[in-house]
C-alpha cells in the first residue's frame, strides 16, 4: 500500500511525522514538495531583519523524516478519482492521498499589484523586500514603505520593517516611513477586539502608519492607487492581502467537511483547503489549524489503512471528526509580540517570549532540536556576565 503526502509545510510534515509513527512499516509513505528543505512559516519575517535567522527556520526533509521518501518536484496536477499525481519529473499514484500543498498569494485581479509588490511565502521573498529596502535607502529624500493587508502576516512584515527603519535606517541618517493599508475596519481581521487593539497599539507605538478601511485598487511603480483617497507614493511595496489556492488546484481552495476528506480515499488540510469543523464553524487559515488537522487526518488515514488490510472487514471505518479549539493567538510586531490566550490579551516580554517558546515546540516536534536552540539565543538573547564565569 502506499500513502502519499502532497506538500510539506506545517500540514504536510506533520501529517508524514505521524503517519511514519502510526502505520505498519511495509507501508510506503512519500512525501513530495518543490523544495528540499521545510519552512517555518510563522518566523519568515524575521528573515528581512535578520538574515541569519534563515537557517534557523529551514530544515531539511530528509533530516526530518525517518522512513518516508522525499520525492523533490512540482506537483503540476491532481486527479482525486484517480488517484494520480502529475509532477514535473513523470507521475504518482495512491492509494491514500493527502493535499498539504498551502496557498499562494492573492492578488485578486488588482492591476500591477502582482507585477510591482513583493509577496511574503519564500526565503527568497524576504530577502528581496530587505535588498528593496536598502535600495530604496540609497535614493534622496524619505524611503516610503507601504504594506497591503493587515492580517497576521501583514502585521509581522510591517513591524520588522518599521524595526529596520528604526535600527538601521536612523543610523544611516534615513527616516524611513512604514504604512500599513487594511479594508476592514481594523488589523488583524476576524480575530477578537481586545487582540485587533492591542495590535493596532503596539504597531503605532513602532511608528507604523496604521489605514484601515483602505482599499487598494491598483499599483504601477511609483503610487498604489486607494479607492476614494489620493494615490500613495512608495519606494518598497510589500503585498499580504489575501491568500488563494495552490497552482495544482487551478486556484481553488476546495472546501472539506470535519473528516477533512476530498474524496473516500484523499484528504485536503491546511491553507490549502477551506475547513469546516464538527461545529460547522469554518477553521482559519494558520499553522496551528494545518498542525491540528494533521493528527485528524493521521488518525483517519490510519483507519483507512487498518479496513484496508483486514481481509474480515465489511464495513467502511468510521472517521474522526476534526474540531478546530484555539488556545490563543500570537503575532510579533518588531521585537514585542501580542499574545491571546483565552480571553486575556497581553503584550511586552511575557508575549514574546511566549511567541518563541510556541517557535520552538514545533522545531523540535519535526526533530529540528539544534535549530530550537539557535533560535531560543535569536530570539531571547541574555547578558552571560550576568551569571559570572563560574
Amino acid at each position: 500500500m502506499h500513502v502519499v503526502v502532497l506538500g510539506a509545510g506545517y500540514a504536510g510534515l506533520t501529517l508524514t511525522r505521524l503517519l511514519e509513527r502510526n502505520l505498519p512499516p511495509d507501508v510506503d509513505i512519500t512525501l513530495v514538495d518543490q523544495s528540499p528543505n521545510h519552512l517555518v512559516q510563522h518566523e519568515l519575517h524575521r528573515v528581512i531583519r535578520r538574515p541569519a535567522i534563515a537557517d534557523e527556520i529551514t530544515v531539511s526533509l530528509t533530516d526530518a523524516v525517518e522512513r518516508a521518501t522525499v520525492r523533490v518536484a512540482q506537483v503540476e496536477g491532481i486527479d482525486a478519482d484517480e488517484r494520480t499525481v502529475v509532477l514535473s519529473d513523470g507521475t504518482l499514484s495512491y492509494d491514500v492521498g493527502a493535499i498539504c500543498l498551502g496557498a499562494r498569494t492573492a492578488y485578486y485581479g488588482l492591476e500591477g499589484v502582482r507585477e510591482h509588490a513583493t509577496p511574503l511565502k519564500r526565503l527568497e521573498d524576504a530577502q528581496q523586500i530587505r535588498t528593496d529596502f536598502w535600495t530604496a535607502c540609497e535614493g534622496t529624500g524619505e524611503p516610503r514603505i507601504v504594506v497591503g493587508g493587515a492580517g497576521l502576516s501583514g502585521v509581522q512584515v510591517a513591524g520588522e520593517l518599521a524595526e529596520l527603519a528604526r535600527e538601521e535606517g536612523g543610523r544611516e541618517g534615513v527616516d524611513a516611513s512604514v504604512t500599513l493599508l487594511e479594508q476592514f475596519s481594523d488589523v488583524a481581521p476576524n480575530f477578537p477586539s481586545n487582540f485587533q487593539h492591542a495590535v493596532r497599539d503596539a504597531l503605532e507605538a513602532r511608528g507604523v502608519d496604521v489605514r484601515t478601511e483602505t482599499t487598494v485598487t491598483a499599483a504601477d511603480e511609483d503610487l498604489v492607487s486607494l479607492e476614494g483617497a489620493a494615490a500613495l507614493p512608495y519606494d518598497l511595496f510589500v503585498w499580504t492581502g489575501g491568500i488563494r489556492g495552490p497552482d495544482a488546484l487551478k486556484g481553488d481552495r476546495p472546501s472539506v467537511r470535519s473528516d477533512l476528506r476530498l474524496t473516500d480515499r484523499t484528504f485536503a488540510l491546511g491553507d490549502a483547503a477551506r475547513v469546516v469543523d464538527a461545529t460547522g464553524e469554518a477553521v482559519p487559515a494558520s499553522a496551528q489549524s494545518a498542525v491540528r488537522e494533521a493528527r485528524t487526518v493521521a488518525e483517519n488515514v490510519s483507519r483507512i489503512v487498518a479496513a484496508e488490510r483486514d481481509p474480515g472487514a465489511v464495513f467502511t471505518p468510521r472517521l474522526e471528526s476534526f474540531e478546530f479549539e484555539s488556545p490563543g493567538w500570537l503575532v510579533s510586531v518588531g521585537d514585542g509580540a501580542v499574545a491571546q490566550v483565552g480571553p486575556a490579551v497581553f503584550t511586552g516580554r511575557a508575549a514574546k517570549a511566549l511567541k518563541t517558546t510556541v517557535g520552538v515546540g514545533y522545531l523540535s516536534s519535526v526533530g529540528a532540536i539544534g535549530n530550537a536552540v539557535d533560535l531560543v539565543s535569536e530570539e531571547l538573547p541574555f547578558d552571560r556576565s550576568r551569571f559570572g564565569s563560574g
